[in-house]
């Protein structure tokens, strides 16, 4: 549900359209060998980095690029799904299976992902609202609440990219 404002309205573009750029986007990252597609995240908007999950079902790999932001030695995104229903599948699989990786535009990061909750979530999504004016109006087109997913650094923390 929304986290705030009322009845604003802000159009999105299709559904379609949105999984193209994403995956345009994707596409650049794998042919450049990962030299384009990511940036770090500026005062007036987010950063992009590419998460390797653990497939709830297979087991396997599986890697999404997502914006970000930074929280100290945290960072954190929304489990947004294109702002369409249902969880996307990272985060479903980040739920069943917590550590993971991180790319960044500095090298890969381990971490473990988990749900912000209560003063965390509203001071984290109010930090992404600064970045993004219409987020409580896009995050109310979703029949459920948005998660907040931190990543934390785990023990091992940072390895060379590869």
């Amino acid at each position: 549900m929304s986290d705030g404002q009322g009845a604003k309205t802000s159009r999105l573009p299709p559904r379609w359209f949105i999984r193209l750029a994403w995956s345009v986007h994707r596409s650049l990252y794998r042919v450049s060998g990962g030299r384009v597609g990511l940036w770090r995240p500026r005062t007036t908007g987010w950063g992009t980095l590419r998460l390797t999950t653990t497939g709830r079902r297979t087991g396997q790999q599986r890697s999404v690029i997502l914006g970000y932001l930074e929280d100290g030695p945290n960072l954190f995104s929304l489990a947004m799904n294109g702002w369409g229903e249902g969880e996307p599948a990272w985060w479903l699989n980040l739920r069943a299976h917590p550590d993971a990786s991180v790319d960044l535009v500095g090298g890969r990061r381990l971490v473990r992902g988990r749900a912000a909750t209560g003063d965390e979530r509203l001071r984290l999504w109010a930090r992404w609202r600064e970045v993004e004016t219409n987020l409580d109006v896009h995050a109310a087109r979703r029949p459920s609440e948005t998660a907040v997913v931190v990543l934390e650094p785990r023990p091992g923390g940072s390895s060379p990219m590869q």
